[in-house]
């Protein structure tokens, strides 16, 4: 069961959502495609990805979302990520 997120962490939560979105799309999948991957429901990850809809989600299916992404966890939760990992070059090497 997802839980909302608190008032707290409500920005954050939005900011990763948005974050994770634009990854997504600039690695060229869809979100049914990222949420298969991700081993979680495509509803699920557009609550993630949804800035009016602030969802908590497990650890488990952040690291999940990240690897897929091929974006270190870490560089995802400061939410300033360098522009190589938005660099269509380097998407079309995979």
């Amino acid at each position: 069961m997802r839980k909302e997120a608190g008032f707290e962490n409500r920005d954050r939560f939005v900011e990763l959502g948005l974050m994770i979105s634009a990854l997504r799309k600039a690695k060229g999948y869809t979100q049914h495609e990222l949420a298969e991957k991700a081993n979680i429901s495509r509803s699920h990850l557009s609550s993630i990805e949804a800035p009016n809809i602030t969802s908590s989600f497990s650890l488990e299916v952040f690291f999940n979302i990240a690897d897929i992404l091929e974006v270190k966890p870490g560089d995802l939760l400061n939410l300033n990520l360098p522009s190589f990992y938005f660099d269509e070059d380097k998407q079309n090497d995979k």
